[in-house]
């Protein structure tokens, strides 16, 4: 594609050729690789700035856009790259991961222990506000697995309503809220285990509680200082009017499969907005389906990805070694 130009696409075993309604292959995700000219971070970011437009174009078109073999060296070096793109940032505020902040916009990907798989989801889907982009940044792969798959969630939403019609009526008609309990300070062994007073960015329980009730939460402090939240009736499926696209933009595979620790019960961390049960089996069935069309590769050190949050789902696998990853949200 000439206007990428000193950047070209590029095509790797790992990008999946998926066909898409309306729009026929869809290489996923896209990967774009440097050219001469683009040696330098000061050379990478006032590239991304001219081509702004057509790099967020492509997200939404591929789901995601892989960045391989730029100058990208460091935290700060990322930062860069996301605020070029030219977005707004996008607070983590109502997140369960437990994360760091590392510098300007980038802070960790979810910390939890490498023996535990993050299940796929949309960023923030479990609350009232969340971000459309997402980037993620290797800083230092993991010695072995570690991966972020990542998956079309329009195509998951076409085929569990071609399966279970009616169950897309009824979490259509009921929504769903999730329910999870907080500790006071981060838990660095759970997934889920990012405190209260992380979420909220204070220690003051009545800020909390303001902040909470902003987001149309239900709280309820318990008495060992944790906090159980009830999230408002949010929708399983979100239409992207940019695409006219239905996504199956929610959070509850993750919650049903990985919302698990000392203080949640993930077989209850999801339920239709009446409060009565999802079916196990579907839930189960979601989650074969995003296995079955998602596309994972081995990070690269240096590798920098765009995700589009409303178009495309990820998750994390388990890993041995260290793995640096940083991530930053975009409105």
């Amino acid at each position: 594609m000439q206007a990428l130009a000193p950047a070209r696409l590029s095509e790797f075993n790992f990008q999946r050729h998926l066909d898409v309604p309306d729009q026929g292959k869809v290489t996923f995700p896209l990967v774009i690789t440097p050219e001469s000219g683009l040696e330098t971070i000061d050379q990478a970011t006032h590239w991304v700035q001219q081509h702004q437009d057509q790099l967020l174009e492509l997200a939404k078109t591929h789901g995601a856009v892989l960045f391989r073999d730029f100058p990208v060296h460091s935290a700060q070096d990322f930062d860069a790259i996301g605020n070029a793109v030219g977005l707004e940032e996008f607070p983590y505020i109502g997140g369960a991961a437990p994360r760091r902040v590392i510098t300007g916009s980038v802070f960790t990907a979810n910390e939890s222990p490498a023996d535990q798989l993050i299940p796929y989801h949309h960023e923030l889907a479990q609350s009232k506000s969340h971000p459309y982009h997402i980037m993620f940044y290797c800083d230092k792969p993991a010695d072995k697995g570690g991966e972020t798959p990542i998956c079309l969630s329009h195509l998951v939403y076409q085929q569990i309503k071609k399966e279970f019609p009616d169950f897309i009526e009824e979490i259509a008609a009921k929504g769903v809220k999730y329910i999870r309990v907080l500790p006071a300070e981060d838990d660095a062994t759970s997934a889920i285990g990012r405190g209260w007073q992380s979420t909220f960015m204070t220690k003051d329980k009545e800020e909390a509680e303001r902040q909470g009730r902003e987001l149309g939460m239900t709280l309820e402090w318990q008495a060992d200082g944790s906090l159980r939240t009830t999230s408002p009736i949010l929708s399983a499926t979100k239409l992207d009017e940019r695409t006219g696209k239905t996504s199956w933009f929610n959070s509850i595979v993750a919650a049903f499969t990985g919302w698990q620790d000392s203080r949640n019960d993930a077989s209850k961390a999801v339920v239709f907005g009446d409060g009565s049960p999802l079916d196990p089996v579907i839930l189960r069935r979601c989650l074969d389906v995003m296995n079955e069309i998602c596309c994972s590769f081995e990070w690269k050190q240096g590798d920098v990805i765009l995700i589009d949050n409303v178009v495309t789902m990820h998750s994390r696998n388990s890993f041995e070694g260290s793995r640096r990853i940083y991530a930053s949200l975009w409105k």
